[in-house]
């Protein structure tokens, strides 16, 4: 019997990703709005959302089972919209690096996203497995191949569901979590995630979530949320990171650390009116 103490085992971390505007740049319900001759997309989204009728990032599954002029939808259309869908780049490198994870770090990576799964499965096709991919469910009428049902949407609280649901199959810490997202659709998941003290990563410069995220990644790759996964977990320095990407046939140029204050100053003795909002920007290093 060998005395020698065995290796421990690595330490595992679920990486979570929303699709629309985080590993892409389109909004997938435009696309299919676009490709199936439906205008006005946007203002039938704002208008549900001043209405709360349904959770923020759930209007496009409310509209293909109930606008008259979505009823046309079918699983054809979700997949060549999804075909259509303009990634963000490096995603492939991405999805490689998670797989093959570090000395000492195993990371598995999903998608979750209120967009339709057949959305999503289209545009990750050969990229990201089918059954690391959340998304909408719908359910067809086998006679008219119609929307007749939305089983569950990934959207608000549903995105906390999924989200906890698959650290349970992983048996992944909580602690242990990332989540990637860019608007205001992610605000509770990314509240649930800091609340376990996991990782919150923003790829957009939404002012909501610029409150709530740890950190913020803008990049047009998406092989950028490489950074803060990196500094946070591994502690990696600077050279190491750039070294990484310069393995994958990446250059990392353009790297600031900044830091943004922005505040309103008044006069204390109340005499006064304010003295302006002023963005302060200092770079980390």
């Amino acid at each position: 019997m060998s005395t020698s103490a065995s290796s421990p085992s690595p330490r595992h971390f679920l990486i979570a990703s929303d699709f629309d505007q985080t590993l892409s740049f389109n909004d997938s319900g435009a696309v299919l709005s676009e490709l199936i001759g439906v205008s006005r997309f946007h203002e039938k989204v704002s208008g549900l959302a001043r209405s709360n009728l349904v959770q923020q990032g759930g209007e496009l599954a409310y509209l293909i089972r109930h606008d008259p002029e979505f009823r046309g939808v079918r699983s054809e259309h979700l997949a060549e919209a999804g075909r259509r869908v303009r990634l963000r780049q490096d995603i492939p490198a991405l999805v490689e690096f998670l797989d093959r994870g570090l000395e000492g770090y195993r990371f598995s990576f999903c998608v979750i996203s209120a967009a339709p799964r057949e959305v999503i499965q289209s545009a990750l096709a050969g990229i990201v497995p089918p059954d690391r991919i959340f998304g909408t469910e719908l359910e067809y009428d086998p006679a008219t191949g119609e929307v007749c049902a939305v089983p569950r949407v990934p959207a608000g609280y549903g995105k906390v569901s999924v989200l906890e649901e698959m650290e349970a199959r992983l048996g992944t810490e909580p602690e242990r979590t990332i989540y990637v997202g860019d608007g205001s659709s992610d605000v509770h998941v990314m509240l649930h995630v800091n609340n376990r003290d996991g990782l919150t990563i923003a790829v957009s410069e939404n002012k909501m979530l610029a409150r709530i995220a740890k950190r913020t990644v803008l990049s047009d790759s998406a092989f950028g949320v490489v950074v803060p996964i990196l500094e946070h977990i591994a502690s990696w320095r600077s050279a190491e990171i750039r070294a990484l990407f310069e393995s994958y046939g990446l250059s990392l140029t353009g790297w600031e650390r900044a830091r943004t204050d922005r505040m309103t100053v008044r006069d204390a003795a109340g005499g006064g009116g304010e003295a302006g909002f002023s963005p302060l920007a200092s770079l980390a290093g």
